[in-house]
């Protein structure tokens, strides 16, 4: 979701905008050890994907704030976690800047929400189904699938939290908390099943590009078949 300007208070929108500053000053030193000649053209492509999907907003009765897809996991998992941030960042900085969607005394909160929050969960329940998983190109897309759908509410749950702590908009927290809950619920099923096809696609055209998938079980060459790079991947 996109928070305008003057749904959050100051104290809260200065904690938001200062862990937000920390965790993109981390994420451009920690982004090097996963960015190369070869994924960084893929961070690009995920960036402007991500642009495009979060410009379908779904409007929510009653409220000033937006619903739409979020990215966050597919990006995570196809480039890595802190170089989804960056690309998270950068989509949202420019959606605020150019096109008013999202406030700019606001941009910490949803850089806090959709960057950092959505990220850092997704691609840690990403990981640890991924371990317990089979480690296979299926396991992989069931990970991924369900940390998508989960990272959708939870970012929606946590924007509830921080209204109950800083709202300064008269409309009840029950209220914001049962329309966003309900309506990210439904995304979350949209957002699954997009980062499931799109990590799919990717997958099987060139899975040594997939972040999340260098763990995967090597597959088995048929006989007098030679085994190429992506094969092994797979």
């Amino acid at each position: 979701m996109h928070v305008p300007d003057g749904f959050l208070d100051v104290p809260t929108s200065v904690a938001t905008g200062a862990l937000a500053a920390g965790t993109v000053a981390l994420a451009l030193r920690r982004s090097r050890a996963e960015l190369d000649d070869r994924t960084a053209p893929l961070a690009g492509l995920a960036a402007a994907f991500v642009f495009a999907g979060q410009m379908m907003n779904f409007p929510l009765p009653g409220l000033p704030v937006s619903g739409h897809l979020i990215g966050a996991v597919l990006t995570a998992v196809l480039v890595g976690p802190w170089t989804a941030v960056l690309c998270m960042t950068v989509v949202l900085m420019v959606q605020a800047v150019l096109f008013a969607d999202g406030g700019l005394t606001a941009l910490g909160t949803n850089v806090t929400l959709m960057a950092l929050l959505a990220v850092v969960l997704g691609y840690g329940v990403f990981r640890g189904l991924a371990a317990v998983l089979p480690r296979t190109r299926a396991g992989i897309l069931t990970a991924t699938g369900i940390a998508a759908y989960l990272s959708v509410p939870a970012a929606a749950l946590t924007f509830v939290g921080l209204f109950a702590l800083g709202g300064t908009v008269d409309i009840p927290v029950g209220t914001v908390a049962a329309a966003l809950t309900g309506v990210h619920l439904l995304i979350g099923l949209g957002e699954a099943a997009i980062t499931v096809a799109v990590v799919g696609a990717v997958l099987a055209v060139r899975p040594d590009l997939v972040h999340g998938a260098a763990r995967l079980r090597p597959a088995t060459p048929l006989a007098g078949r030679p085994t190429t790079t992506a094969e092994v991947a797979r």
